[in-house]
C-alpha cells in the first residue's frame, strides 16, 4: 500500500467553488447590493497610497470617509479594499465616486467572467488573481476588480495578500515609471503582475503533469485516474477564467478613451502578447493531461491484454492434456494400455513433450 496516494500527491486541492450560491438574490430588482461569494477576512480594510514623482504617502484608513482628500488631489491614487462581505463599505465608494450600481453588484458578485466596461468617468475591470500556495500544495484563487479613474485607481479584493507587493516597492522606491506616471500606468502595472504570476501558477501545473505522466508509465493505478481528472477540473477552470481576458485587455487596446494615454497602449498590447501565451499554455497543457489519460487507459488495456494472452496460453497448453487424460479416464474394461507396465510414465512423457513442442511453437511465433 503506498503512503500516499497519487491524488493527494500529484492533484491540486481545489478550493475555489466553480459555482457560487445566488438563491439570496433570487427576486431582488438589478443592482441590489448582496455579497455572493464566501467571507474571507474578518474586517474589510482600506489602504491608500498617493504619489507623484516628489510626493508620497502610504496611509492605512479607518473609514472610507478619509478617502476624500484624495479624490480631488492631482496626484495618483491607488485605493485598496480587502473584504468584500461589509456592503456598507461599497455603497459609500459608490456614492463618493459615482459608481453605478451595477458596476457594485458586480464586484460583490465574485463569481464574474473577466470584463470591461468603459463608462464616461471611469473604467471598470474585473478578472481572475490567481496564485500557487507552496505550504498547502493548492491554488489560490480570488476574483480581482479594477475602477480606473481620472487621477485613480480603485481595486477590490476578497481578502488580504496578494501580488502587489512589487509594485509598492517600485512605488515607495521610485523605481521604474509607474511614479512618473499616470493612474493608467499604474493599471497596466497591477494587471501585468497578475498575469506575469499566471506564468508561475503555470510552471507548477507543468511540473505536476510531468509527475503525473510519470507515474502513469511507471506504476498506475485507480488514484492515478483521479489525480487526471482533478488536474482536467484545474484546467478547465484557468481557461474559464483567463480565456475572457484577451477580449478585456483587447477592449482597452481598440477604444480610445480620455483615461488611458497612447503612451501606454504599447504596453497592453504586450499585455495582450502575454495573455495569449498563457491561453496557449493552458490548451497545451490540457492536450497534454487527455494523452496522460489516453495513455493511462492504453496502459491498462495492454495490461489486460497480457493476462489474457497468459491465460490463452495455459488453456491452450491444458487442451490436448485434458484430451489425453479424458481418453484414458473412459471407464471401458478392454483399453490395450491399462494394464501396461510403462503405460503410466509413458503418458506423462508424451503429456511433457507435447507440452514442450507447443511452448517451443509459441516462442518460435513470438506470442510468448
Amino acid at each position: 500500500m503506498k503512503e500516499q496516494s497519487t491524488a493527494s500527491r500529484l492533484g491540486l486541492k481545489f478550493k475555489h467553488r466553480l459555482t457560487k450560491k445566488r438563491s439570496k438574490k433570487i427576486g431582488l430588482p438589478p443592482g441590489s447590493m448582496v455579497h455572493v461569494g464566501e467571507k474571507k477576512v474578518e474586517t474589510a480594510r482600506i489602504s491608500v497610497i498617493d504619489y507623484d514623482q516628489q510626493k508620497l504617502e502610504v496611509k492605512a484608513l479607518k473609514s472610507v470617509e478619509e478617502t476624500l482628500p484624495f479624490k480631488k488631489s492631482p496626484t495618483v491614487t491607488w485605493l485598496n479594499i480587502d473584504g468584500l462581505h461589509e456592503v456598507n463599505i461599497l455603497e459609500t465608494i459608490g456614492e463618493y465616486y459615482s459608481i453605478h450600481p451595477l458596476v457594485l453588484e458586480d464586484i460583490l458578485n465574485t463569481d464574474q467572467r473577466p470584463k470591461a466596461e468603459i463608462f464616461d468617468e471611469y473604467i471598470f475591470i474585473v478578472f481572475k488573481m490567481i496564485s500557487y500556495n507552496n505550504n498547502h500544495d493548492e491554488l489560490d484563487i480570488e476574483q480581482l476588480s479594477l475602477i480606473l479613474g481620472p487621477n485613480f485607481v480603485i481595486t477590490f479584493q476578497e481578502r488580504e495578500g496578494d501580488v502587489f507587493d512589487s509594485i509598492r516597492e517600485r512605488i515607495q522606491g521610485g523605481k521604474g515609471r509607474v511614479r512618473k506616471s499616470g493612474p493608467d500606468y499604474l493599471l497596466y502595472a497591477l494587471m501585468d503582475v497578475v498575469i506575469d504570476n499566471y506564468f508561475l501558477v503555470l510552471e507548477k501545473l507543468g511540473e505536476r503533469i510531468e509527475n503525473l505522466e510519470e507515474e502513469v508509465l511507471g506504476n498506475p493505478d485507480q488514484s492515478t485516474v483521479q489525480a487526471i481528472q482533478q488536474m482536467k477540473r484545474e484546467l478547465i477552470f484557468l481557461r474559464r477564467s483567463i480565456w475572457p481576458l484577451r477580449e478585456v485587455i483587447g477592449t482597452l487596446i481598440r477604444d480610445e478613451n480620455p483615461l488611458i494615454k497612447k503612451s501606454t497602449a504599447p504596453f497592453l498590447r504586450d499585455l495582450y502578447d502575454h495573455t495569449i501565451q498563457v491561453v496557449d499554455t493552458i490548451e497545451t497543457y490540457r492536450e497534454m493531461v487527455s494523452g496522460i489519460l489516453d495513455i493511462y487507459l492504453s496502459s491498462l488495456s495492454n495490461r489486460m491484454n497480457e493476462v489474457m494472452k497468459i491465460l490463452t496460453i495455459i488453456a491452450t497448453l491444458f487442451i490436448p492434456l485434458t484430451f489425453i487424460v479424458g481418453v484414458y479416464g473412459m471407464n471401458f474394461e478392454f483399453m490395450p494400455e491399462l494394464k501396461w507396465h510403462w503405460g503410466y510414465p509413458v503418458v506423462w512423457g508424451v503429456m511433457i513433450i507435447i507440452s514442450f513442442f507447443m511452448l517451443l511453437y509459441f516462442r518460435r511465433k513470438k506470442w510468448i
